[in-house]
């Protein structure tokens, strides 16, 4: 079984269609197709299925795919091995975060590491099962979940925390509530809210919030990026949750934040990765520098350090 076809599969699996593999890996559709049908005629169960017009894998298909990724770890760490003694600091690593994390963490990971090894940083604000999906273009994605959504799905990728970072309800200075030093959920019953769209992580909270007032919120404007949410709450249209950690730069000129204290809110920031791409040196360098970046960001937001 060519290594290189499993290769395949894993991409097939993580970007969506034979086109989005082609396009990634500057081949044609039908040396792709042909690829995979090499490699199925060697598996005695079928490892695609055609979804209307997309070639999608069937459960025979992930769990090879997932085993293919073990294999691509021990080639990458036995070419690794053979590369020690050359400085493997001088290989670029791309990193990819959503948006209020790299505001948050890109510029002091730059200060951190200091040019070695050199970096490619890019945002990338997607729903919650398209993290993983990142890490086809990534060597590192810094992604977010809330407590109750799915776990990182670990045949695919290696999860790192980073923070655990509390969410607390954005005010205007102006708002009555913005006096108070907490509030609870039935403060915010008749209030018009700014959320994300639908799918993405942080859309999750207000419909749990909602659940446990009784009634739906009011929700005005749907908005994924936090800064202009910001202004929104700035100009007193509406009122929002926003991160403690990530989102502190954003607590200023005319905007509040203040916990809920009879409603848990809290959401999980990790670094994901393959685990090929963790078999790099200058990966891991990087991955230890997002870590104690993390770290100092947590500190100076009076929050517990994630383990």
């Amino acid at each position: 079984m060519d290594a290189a076809h499993l290769r395949l599969l894993r991409e097939l699996g993580d970007r969506g269609s034979v086109a989005a593999v082609a396009a990634a890996l500057h081949i044609s559709a039908s040396a792709v197709s042909q690829q995979l049908a090499h490699l199925q005629a060697r598996v005695p169960v079928p490892l695609t299925v055609r979804r209307g017009r997309v070639l999608t894998l069937t459960a025979a298909g992930e769990a090879l795919a997932a085993a293919g990724t073990r294999v691509d770890e021990a080639l990458t760490a036995a070419r690794e091995a053979v590369g020690a003694f050359l400085d493997s600091n001088d290989r670029p690593v791309r990193v990819s975060a959503f948006h209020s994390a790299g505001l948050a963490l890109f510029g002091a990971l730059l200060r951190e590491l200091d040019g070695i090894p050199p970096l490619h940083l890019s945002d990338a604000d997607v729903a919650h099962s398209d993290f993983p999906g990142l890490t086809a273009d990534h060597d590192l994605v810094i992604a977010h979940r809330l407590s109750h959504d799915a776990p990182w799905p670990a045949d695919r990728v290696v999860a790192t925390p980073l923070l655990t970072e509390p969410l607390d309800i954005a005010l205007p200075a102006a708002h009555p509530l913005a006096a108070r030093e907490f509030l609870i959920a039935d403060d915010l019953a008749d209030e018009r809210w700014v959320s994300v769209h639908p799918g993405f992580p942080l859309a999750g909270l207000l419909d749990h919030l909602a659940a446990h007032l009784g009634r739906p919120l009011d929700i005005a404007h749907r908005i994924n990026e936090f800064s202009v949410t910001a202004e929104v709450v700035r100009a007193g249209a509406a009122i929002a949750v926003l991160p403690r950690t990530t989102g502190l730069p954003l607590a200023v000129d005319g905007l509040v934040l203040r916990p809920l204290a009879d409603v848990a809110l809290v959401r999980h920031v990790d670094a994901l990765a393959r685990p090929d791409a963790l078999a790099y040196a200058a990966v891991r360098r990087v991955l230890g520098a997002l870590r104690a970046v993390a770290g100092r960001a947590t500190e100076a937001a009076g929050e517990p350090r994630s383990h």
